[in-house]
């Protein structure tokens, strides 16, 4: 999720493909790379992440793939249309390299191992496929491609965390960040590839993290968002020294904090929280900052506890609600988004009642909404049948998305007429005579340009209206 800021986005819409910004280098080799990122907030910190490994062996960034000597794309299974767009992309690849026969084309990120074989002896789209792991190889890949060979690295780690790598930026506001925290996902939810394709669950070294954070604020950067497939279960435990008495372990809510006191100017997002790990203690320690915005992303994917144990989710219907008032009691006036699957497997039409239900009980400020899709080699893909019809499932996600559409309305409302406190982000999208940014629930707030205050600056603005996804007011004092 790049930015959770759309209110009711299916989940390929609020996607999107993006390549990089001309960068400098070092000690340049001439040759210019492209890549371009699509699905989640971790593909495109990992892209970050290889910009980084190939600017260090000379290599420049480019936006126009048709000029670049290596084009990567960066790639998500969730979804089978996901995997349709990426194959469209390679074939127009495959015409700019007609053109340039020394192109090196390839393939980044989730779909790698999944699908090595049909993208490079099947259908000849690429030379080189890694998996998210294999980045650090990649200079030597490239090389076997330019010796003639095709190149493959989709081994996945027990270790690899990245975290001695400075992220290149790419097409930074120079405002916010992301910040990876942990690699991969123990959670075997019946739907999702990420446990196959990400590997297992490891915790990168808060020190690294804080560092990061530290470089960031030093830099002009004014947010920051944790990311992990699940932040709640993140923990680091420093290796024992022979004679030294061992340190304790940190968890996310102290990460949580130390990122905090990196300055009371930083404001601090993460993505994305799991129900069944998400504890009080973060929420208090989420309560005791101002500087940690007040927003949660907890996926709840089915209303029905039948349905969620199909999924696997490890928790059912009275827990989600549980954890839902927790973060009312405590953080009233917290911003809850979510993820919501249509149509799995066997649902019922009473189930998908309570999908709605449930959006009624929490009233979600704004939600990642798609039909399931099987995924091949899933425990659901293994274990049940896809026997919801197609048009069904359209026809409940259209009556959930209808039913956020209304939640988010309500949300927004209720922030008519109150004072948000927004970093400004940059222009909107709309008018330079206009800045844009989010307050603290994630929302984005249009106000008009004030001389006194520029891009990476906090103002208070009066909310006087809304449209559907956005605020509008003005700035005072």
């Amino acid at each position: 999720m790049i930015e959770l800021q759309h209110t009711t986005k299916t989940h390929d819409e609020s996607r999107q493909g993006e390549a990089l910004d001309m960068l400098p280098t070092g000690k340049s080799t001439g040759r210019k790379l492209y890549i371009e990122s699509y699905g989640c907030q971790m593909n495109f910190s990992d892209s970050e992440i290889v910009a980084s490994i190939l600017l260090d062996n000379g290599f420049e960034t480019t936006r126009d793939y048709k000029e670049a000597d290596v084009v990567f794309i960066n790639t998500c299974s969730i979804r089978e249309n996901a995997e349709q767009r990426v194959r469209n992309r390679l074939k127009e690849f495959e015409s700019a390299k007609a053109k340039n026969p020394g192109m090196v084309v390839g393939v980044l990120g989730c779909m790698a191992e999944r699908l090595k074989s049909k993208f490079l002896e099947e259908e000849k789209l690429v030379d080189v496929v890694v998996g998210p792991d294999a980045y650090r190889d990649l200079p030597n890949l490239i090389g076997k491609v330019d010796d003639g060979s095709k190149a493959v690295n989709v081994l996945l780690s027990r270790e690899e965390t990245y975290a001695d790598i400075s992220p290149v930026r790419l097409n930074s506001n120079g405002i916010s960040a992301f910040i990876s925290i942990m690699r991969g996902c123990d959670n075997m939810c019946s739907f999702c590839v990420v446990p196959f394709t990400r590997g297992r669950e490891r915790s990168r070294d808060c020190y690294s993290v804080l560092k990061e954070a530290q470089d960031l604020f030093n830099a002009g950067y004014r947010e920051v968002t944790l990311l992990g497939q699940n932040v709640d279960s993140y923990k680091y435990t420093k290796p024992v020294i022979e004679g030294q008495t061992p340190e304790p372990a940190v968890n996310f809510a102290q990460l949580l904090a130390m990122v905090a006191e990196v300055s009371p100017e930083l404001r601090v997002r993460f993505s994305t929280s799991h129900p069944k790990d998400i504890t009080d203690e973060v929420l208090h320690t989420m309560a005791r900052y101002e500087n940690i915005c007040k927003y949660i992303h907890l996926p709840v994917q089915s209303g029905s506890s039948r349905v969620l144990e199909l999924m696997n989710r490890t928790y059912d219907r009275e827990w989600y609600m549980d954890r839902v008032n927790a973060i009312r009691r405590i953080i009233p006036s917290c911003g809850i988004s979510t993820d919501v699957i249509t149509g799995f497997c066997t649902e019922t039409e009473d189930e998908h009642q309570e999908t709605l239900s449930m959006m009624d009980y929490v009233k979600y400020d704004f939600a990642y909404m798609f039909a399931y899709s099987e995924r091949p080699g899933t425990l659901a893909a293994k274990r049940y049948e896809d026997d919801v019809p197609e048009e069904v499932k359209k026809r409940r996600l259209t009556e959930v998305v209808n039913k956020q559409q209304e939640h988010s309305l309500y949300r927004l409302q209720n922030f008519v007429g109150n004072v948000q406190k927004v970093l400004i982000e940059g222009f909107s999208k709309r008018s330079d005579q206009d800045y844009c940014g989010r307050n603290d629930q994630n929302t984005m707030v249009v106000f008009p340009v004030d001389e006194r205050f520029k891009p990476g600056q906090y103002v208070h603005v009066l909310a006087e209206r809304c449209t559907s996804a956005t605020l509008i007011g003005r700035i005072v004092d």
